[in-house]
């Protein structure tokens, strides 16, 4: 019950308006129209489609990097390592980023950045300043994805809103299934540092199409304090965490004391990073976004998913370069398909996705991936490339059904001014879970691998008649017994490698299905009654 305020001489005092309350979100911009749409939807999708690509197309050319700049090729992958790590840490500072300088000028100024750092990488002299400017790569390129889904999904009205996400999906899709094609087409027939010098003319044409669009609908900015203590520590437990992924097969994992002190300093970093941020008024990731259930839910479904498929996407090229005679870009040719039917579907799954429950969009995702798992494990290596291509045609499908959905599941109920930092903590997560998919994926392969070879090889003794045949033929064929079995050797490191590749699809098959009950631990997402909110609450 309210009183009324009196002045002193009884009258009522005049009261000032009603202020606004603190936590209202501010006002969305409306949606772009006709050819504006248009070309922002181009503008993002080529900086989003850069900035992905950027993560898998150095990877084919380590060889020749390493070479021409006097290096082994040990020390070439930190090529790689040194972009993942930056990323790593930049991807989930988006939000405070955003709300500090604007969305506009931050994805502005990141596509800008990261133009200038592509050229600074293929003019570097030495592999020091390649690794240099490699890490500035990497953390300017952090922002660019998530606040390339706020900005796009600012530009849709709330109907067409799984439309913008189906536009935005696509290139997450394709690029890295483009990288190591593009990569090596790119290393065989130019030179390597041309694989960073595609980006100048495609990032600057995104960045100026996206200023002239965006910059009267810049976001609101706050003067926020730096969050130090947590950038800090940020920095500690990812770097020590990523560095570990990336160099514990070949350090032997936990066989080595260098794996092991970035384990724990990892491990104790992210402790203090959680206890810190959680009580930090101003912290520089908003891990408080996982008390809300969709969010959660949707991002470890998202992340545990994509972690699934990228370790896969990456130990299915090795198998075929490795153990079945494929070069690079018969191996890329033979992937290629994969965007095939995501791409065709996409639209059809963002416009259909508010009126259909996501989690059942998801739910076919899972299945279908589960599928086309459970098809390679039956792979040998008799496979012809028709063989190989159909599961990654029928792969496709999956991956339609697979972001769109779940990304709508996350970022259901969320206010514009939270969709930065919502977008930049589960990109975070689900690149996290990218790179533990990778490491996982190929180091099981190998131990696998070790195993079925050890059962393999007890079979070639001096009572099995099938490997005194083996070698009698050898020999009639004019090979020593030295190199008859090594010969053999050979054949059985093939099989074992196979059935190694077998194991881990068969299993990856079998996670997959054991994802589904998590999509139905989020709610529904609200829908409209024409057409609905496809992202549901993410305007």
């Amino acid at each position: 019950m309210s009183t009324a305020v009196t002045a002193d001489n009884g009258a009522p005092a005049p009261t000032a308006p009603a202020a606004p309350p603190p936590s209202a979100p501010p006002a969305a911009h409306p949606p772009l129209e006709g050819s504006a749409r248009i070309w922002g939807t181009i503008a993002l999708a080529a900086a989003t489609f850069m900035n992905v690509l950027d993560t898998s197309i150095a990877n084919v050319s380590l060889p020749a990097i390493a070479g021409d700049l006097g290096v082994s090729p040990n020390q070439g992958t930190w090529v790689i390592t040194s972009f993942a790590v930056a990323n790593a840490i930049a991807v989930p500072l988006t939000g405070w980023l955003s709300q500090r300088f604007g969305q506009v000028r931050l994805f502005t100024a990141s596509v800008i950045l990261f133009v200038i750092a592509s050229w600074m990488c293929g003019l570097a002299p030495n592999m020091t300043m390649l690794i240099a400017f490699r890490i500035l790569q990497g953390f300017v390129a952090g922002p660019m994805i998530p606040l390339s889904q706020s900005l796009l999904l600012s530009s849709y009205p709330k109907a067409l809103a799984g439309t913008a996400m189906a536009m935005w999906a696509m290139t997450t899709l394709v690029a890295p299934v483009m990288g190591p094609l593009l990569g090596g087409w790119i290393t065989d027939n130019m030179t390597w540092p041309w694989i960073f010098y595609i980006n100048i003319p495609v990032g600057i044409m995104a960045a100026s199409a996206s200023w002239m669009l965006y910059r009267k609908r810049e976001t609101q900015t706050k003067r926020l304090p730096i969050d130090s203590v947590g950038l800090a520590l940020l920095v500690i437990w990812v770097g020590a965490l990523q560095i570990m992924l990336d160099k514990g097969k070949e350090l032997d994992w936990f066989h080595s004391a260098e794996v092991i002190t970035l384990g724990v300093v990892a491990l104790v970093g992210f402790a203090f990073f959680v206890a810190w941020e959680l009580t930090e008024e101003h912290p520089v990731v908003d891990l408080r976004l996982f008390t809300r259930r969709n969010f959660w839910a949707g991002t470890i479904a998202i992340s545990v998913g994509y972690g699934l498929f990228f370790g896969n996407v990456v130990l299915l090229p090795l198998w075929l370069q490795q153990f079945m005679g494929y070069t690079s870009t018969q191996a890329g040719f033979v992937l290629a398909p994969v965007g095939l039917m995501a791409i065709v579907l996409s639209p059809w799954v963002g416009k259909n996705v508010s009126k259909i429950d996501p989690r059942r969009f998801a739910t076919f995702a899972f299945l279908v991936f589960a599928l086309v798992l459970w098809m390679r494990s039956n792979f040998n290596t008799s496979a012809n490339e028709a063989t190989i291509m159909v599961p990654t045609i029928i792969q496709g499908v999956a991956m339609a059904f697979f972001f769109i959905p779940l990304l709508t599941i996350t970022l259901s109920g969320l206010t514009p001014d939270r969709i930065p930092a919502a977008s930049g903590l589960s990109n975070f997560v689900r690149i996290t879970a990218g790179a533990f998919g990778t490491s996982i994926a190929t180091t099981v392969w190998e131990n696998r691998a070790a195993l079925h070879h050890a059962q393999l090889t007890e079979s070639v003794n001096v009572g099995s008649q099938a490997a005194n045949n083996a070698i009698a033929g050898l020999a009639a064929a004019g090979l020593t017994p030295e190199q008859g079995l090594a010969q053999i050797n050979r054949l059985v490191d093939q099989q074992a490698f196979m059935l190694a590749a077998n194991d881990v699809f068969y299993a990856s098959s079998l996670l997959f299905l054991l994802l589904i009950p998590l999509v139905w631990m989020a709610k529904q997402p609200q829908t409209g009654g024409s057409g609905g909110d496809a992202a549901a609450g993410a305007h």
